[in-house]
């Protein structure tokens, strides 16, 4: 009787991508003001610890970023996109209805053939399409898999409340994940309730050609606040009992990129020392999906995360929705 070695997975490339628009608080704020909405660097600051986001010109969609950060990660992967087979993106903020962006994206990579979807798991959806793509390489179903988050949130903002609209931005960051004989997702682990839906949520829909209900992020920003960190710590702490690894054994923890607070806060209770927390929400701003990745791609590329470190992954958004991913570089 044949045994069959196990199967993993492992991040070969990174890329992302940022519309080169890049909006300081001054100017958002500059901005906001000729709508009668008072705001300013200090405050928004003080809250977020964000100083500029990127908002993406008007003729460029979803599918435009994820493409821009695909071709870094398959560049950086040295893999060829006719060799992919499964490209995941999540977005909340997609090119259209449907079809879905990934099969978009398949298609300005051209190449075709191959399964491509879309996850939507609002700012946890990177984390949660990594582990599915994880799942689908560990059983055989890929080998390659792009998987990307990607988002264009200023489309969803009201820039008449002060308190979401200085919090987003847009961009995308990809990884390419193939299969392996190493250990490279240590472990995963997602989770949602749909109790607390109405804390974050664009409550609008599409029918019958006019759009019924409101087609704009609301947030009670307190609430979420109050849960995320809480979840974020409980979900860290099991994948690394699932790995068998402590906090100790965590080189990086690059968390969501929502606000400074939350993520200071989960390091805080991890007992993480803050050097070795990634940071971009300052530059970067709120992007959702694409946070993870983005931050991820940044540091590898600036040198500090380097092969061979243990990196913490981890998303929180609405759903309400959150995940980690513990993985070896």
């Amino acid at each position: 009787m044949t045994s069959t070695a196990p199967r993993y997975s492992r991040i070969t490339g990174t890329g992302s991508y940022l519309p080169p628009n890049r909006l300081t608080n001054a100017a958002l704020a500059e901005q906001l003001a000729r709508d009668g909405v008072e705001t300013s660097d200090q405050w928004i600051v003080e809250r977020t610890g964000i100083k500029a986001r990127h908002f993406a010109a008007p003729d460029v969609v979803c599918s435009d970023l994820a493409l821009a950060a695909a071709r870094r990660a398959l560049e950086a992967a040295d893999v060829d996109a006719a060799n992919i087979d499964l490209i995941i993106v999540a977005t909340s903020t997609p090119d259209m209805v449907f079809p879905s962006t990934a099969c978009l994206l398949q298609q300005k990579l051209g190449v075709h053939g191959c399964a491509a979807f879309d996850v939507q798991a609002v700012c946890s959806g990177f984390v949660y399409a990594l582990t599915v793509a994880d799942s689908m390489i560990r059983t055989g179903a890929a080998s390659k898999a792009l998987v990307v988050g990607s988002e264009v949130f200023s489309r969803i903002l009201d820039f008449k409340d002060r308190t979401t609209c200085v919090l987003f931005g847009d961009g995308a960051g990809a990884v390419v994940l193939e299969a392996s004989d190493t250990p490279g997702i240590l472990s995963s682990e997602l989770h949602a309730d749909g109790r607390h839906v109405d804390i974050l949520c664009v409550p609008g829909t599409v029918s019958g050609g006019q759009i019924l209900g409101d087609p704009l992020l609301k947030m009670d920003g307190p609430a979420v606040f109050k849960l995320a960190v809480g979840v974020l710590e409980d979900v860290a702490r099991s994948v690394l009992d699932k790995a068998g690894r402590t906090t100790e054994d965590v080189d990086w923890l690059i968390p969501h990129q929502a606000n400074i607070r939350i993520m200071q806060g989960t390091a805080k209770r991890m007992k993480l020392p803050m050097d070795k927390l990634i940071v971009t929400v300052d530059e970067h701003g709120n992007t959702s999906a694409a946070s993870v990745p983005l931050a991820l791609d940044e540091s590898v590329r600036s040198g500090k995360v380097k092969r061979g470190d243990t990196v913490l992954l981890e998303g929180v958004g609405g759903g309400f929705t959150w995940g980690a991913v513990l993985l070896d570089l």
